[in-house]
């Protein structure tokens, strides 16, 4: 179907107006939201640990506790210089501060995430999320689609190109330790991910809304990627997880990088939201490590015995899949369940 376009949430919450009732969420969780959840202590995994002979088996059990019982942690000593995440943030900051018409040079086009706007709307009953959003490829490099890349401010480019080169290295490294603390081949999830694997990031723009306990940032869901990279506001919590039927708020580390994995139901992939406040804005960084779309993927065959059967069956183009059923409020997961 064709798609509807919706306006920036920044010019919303500039012009003072009224959200429309499509931005209300309409969960399960009795319709009010609460953004002073219990706070709750996110596992740590120092990269640095990892990589040392005389710390790995301990730091590797750290991981595995950390992804079987969460499916996510915040990694620290990760090789990337404070400054350097700041700069990111700043870059990101100064893009979404900059006048409406230059951002409106970067829109995505209907029918397409990539470029600068908010969800693809795609029925009248969907439930939008209050955000302003910047979709870009990364990798393969050749995807790259230049005419959504700001060129303002100048070290845009250069930067985002830099972190992401820098991510790319620590996903191959955490897809080998989480491989070797199932006690499988090294290279088990690394082969499925493909030679072509597809690198997205997604910078996040929050602008203070007015109606915090009706109203999302972004709605419930566990990420498409094999891994997410996120790196949070310095100072502007949001990112909660559920866990036992319970959300819980996300500390921030400010030199950390929260990550999200995907296996055969022994990690987890967290459902997790973003909650929004009436005071102050709010500036993430997703990067999504995704499996070539043409890869087959499946639990590795290292976790599948007869007492625990594959719970997934094969699937090509997850992400397809994921964006479907996320802007109908489903659980892409549940389509893929054998």
């Amino acid at each position: 179907m064709a798609e509807l376009m919706s306006n920036s949430v920044q010019e919303m919450a500039d012009n003072g107006q009224e959200p429309p009732v499509k931005y209300f969420y309409k969960g399960n969780d009795g319709g009010v939201l609460d953004a002073s959840v219990p706070l709750i202590e996110i596992p740590v995994v120092d990269l640095g640990l990892l990589k040392s002979p005389s710390t790995s088996a301990q730091e590797l059990e750290k991981l595995k506790l950390a992804l079987s019982t969460w499916g996510c942690f915040q990694v620290v000593n990760h090789g990337m210089a404070s400054s350097f995440l700041d700069k990111i943030r700043e870059v990101s900051k100064q893009f979404f501060a900059s006048p409406m018409e230059e951002k409106q040079k970067y829109s995505r086009e209907a029918d397409s995430i990539e470029g600068y706007g908010n969800d693809m709307i795609l029925s009248d009953h969907q439930t939008i999320d209050w955000t302003d959003r910047l979709y870009l490829t990364i990798s393969p490099e050749d995807q790259r689609k230049i005419k959504f890349w700001p060129e303002n401010p100048k070290d845009f480019r250069e930067t985002l190109h830099e972190y992401t080169v820098k991510l790319q290295e620590t996903n191959d490294f955490l897809l080998r330790a989480m491989a070797i603390s199932l006690n499988l081949e090294e290279s088990c999830f690394l082969d499925q991910y493909g030679e072509q694997p597809l690198v997205t990031a997604r910078f996040n723009f929050y602008p203070p809304c007015p109606k915090p306990d009706r109203i999302l940032g972004v709605k419930p869901h566990a990420d498409a990627s094999a891994v997410t990279f996120l790196l949070q506001d310095k100072e502007v919590e949001g990112l909660q997880f559920l866990k036992d039927n319970e959300w819980f708020r996300v500390p921030i580390i400010p030199h950390a990088l929260l990550v999200n994995i995907m296996s055969n139901g022994i990690f987890k992939s967290p459902v997790h939201r973003v909650v929004t406040n009436t005071k102050r804005e709010r500036n993430t960084l997703a990067v999504f490590c995704i499996p070539e779309s043409d890869n087959e993927i499946k639990p590795a065959d290292g976790l599948i015995s007869e007492s625990r059967p594959s719970l997934y069956r094969k699937v090509k183009d997850y992400v397809s899949i994921y964006f479907q059923h996320y802007q109908q409020g489903k659980r892409p997961i549940e389509a893929v369940k054998i």
